[in-house]
């Protein structure tokens, strides 16, 4: 099934979809690579339920307004959302930046809404003696080794990109520094908050993983009411990419209710 990509207004904010599919609402947030690291899952998902899939404001050439400055705001922006479209019983997927927006919106969400949550590779919580790698001080090589299980079929030179190419790149990162770079990945309340999401909650994460480790992937888990960790053989921060099938037959199994 083909994602059918439109344009909706939410107040100040002229918000991107792509979104298909019937069934339970699925809401998946992508990291700061953006939107074309979920686009495969999200068209997987889109067989089953309703997949929306959000481009984040400020990537990709998109608006974002000042008010928007934190992954907070982004998570209670997206509940909003998801409240003014009248959705029910969302499962929340979120890769990196995603997850860590995901995790925010189970721990504010007052309503119920979400009823479930998926995290993959995620960032945003302090692990003590598992620290988040500073990517903005990565070249791409270097990104490439601590991103993928198999960086030399993943590395992009950027030698062979265009002007255009660069500029969004440069500019995805630039939102990225203002959501996310003070503190650096993470909020410091939200460890805190994450036993109180009793939402069934899936961690999954790549084993090559260097931007955040394993063992900061299993405590993550740890801290959620009812949190479970699964760990993706040959895969690195993007298992959706570098192992589909096992990523998506695990996403599935939460989606249906199963373990």
């Amino acid at each position: 099934m083909t994602l059918f990509r439109t344009t909706v207004m939410y107040g100040d904010l002229p918000l991107t979809l792509s979104e298909a599919g019937r069934g339970r609402p699925v809401l998946l947030l992508h990291g700061g690579g953006g939107p074309h690291t979920v686009a495969g899952l999200a068209e997987h998902l889109s067989r089953s339920a309703h997949a929306i899939a959000p481009t984040h404001p400020g990537w990709n050439g998109t608006p974002r307004p000042d008010w928007l400055a934190g992954v907070d705001d982004l998570a209670l922006f997206y509940l909003r959302m998801l409240h003014e479209r009248g959705l029910e019983d969302v499962l929340v997927v979120g890769s990196s930046l995603g997850g860590w927006t995901a995790a925010e919106m189970a721990a504010l969400d007052t309503t119920g809404i979400v009823t479930g949550v998926v995290l993959i590779n995620a960032v945003g919580v302090r692990i003590e003696g598992e620290p988040i790698t500073d990517f903005f001080a990565l070249d791409a090589r270097a990104a490439a080794e601590h991103s993928w299980h198999d960086p030399d079929r993943f590395f992009v030179d950027p030698a062979g990109l265009s002007a255009d190419q660069v500029a969004a790149h440069q500019a995805n990162i630039a939102t990225m520094r203002v959501l996310a770079a003070d503190p650096y990945m993470h909020d410091p309340k939200l460890l805190h908050r994450l036993p109180r999401v009793e939402v069934p909650a899936l961690v999954l994460w790549g084993e090559s993983d260097r931007v955040v480790t394993p063992a900061y992937g299993a405590a993550y888990a740890d801290a959620f009411g009812d949190g479970r960790f699964e760990l993706i053989a040959g895969a690195g921060h993007l298992p959706q990419i570098e192992q589909p099938e096992a990523t998506f037959a695990l996403i599935d199994a939460h989606l249906n209710g199963g373990e």
